[in-house]
């Protein structure tokens, strides 16, 4: 992700500001797939501290102002920690998925 971040690799941009980047999820697991990622260097949220709250919080307010464009109301957000709970890219993402009704227990 430190690549799209910084503009090396291309993707299909939803949001950019200061602090994060959201883009549409290359491999898509539902009809509306995007992700939300901070700037900052974090792998998981195993690394996030006290003085990420405001980052965290941005990173879902971000998610809800694009769905809201999208004119989503029912959203499923997944964030994966670590390898065995899906977690492939390590950098801190936050997954946003709609289109189809979601299942439970997702996992």
């Amino acid at each position: 992700f430190a690549k799209i971040i910084n503009g090396e690799i291309s993707c299909d941009k939803l949001y950019e500001d200061e602090f994060c980047i959201a883009f549409n999820d290359i491999a898509s697991q539902a009809p509306i797939h995007y992700l939300v990622i901070p700037k900052k260097p974090l792998i998981s949220l195993l690394e996030c501290e006290n003085d990420d709250k405001n980052l965290l919080g941005h990173l879902l307010l971000v998610g809800k102002k694009i769905a809201i464009e999208k004119k989503i109301n029912n959203w499923r957000t997944v964030i994966n920690t670590g390898a065995e709970s899906g977690q492939t890219v390590f950098h801190l993402h936050i997954h946003f998925l709609s289109g189809r009704s979601m299942n439970w227990p997702p996992g």
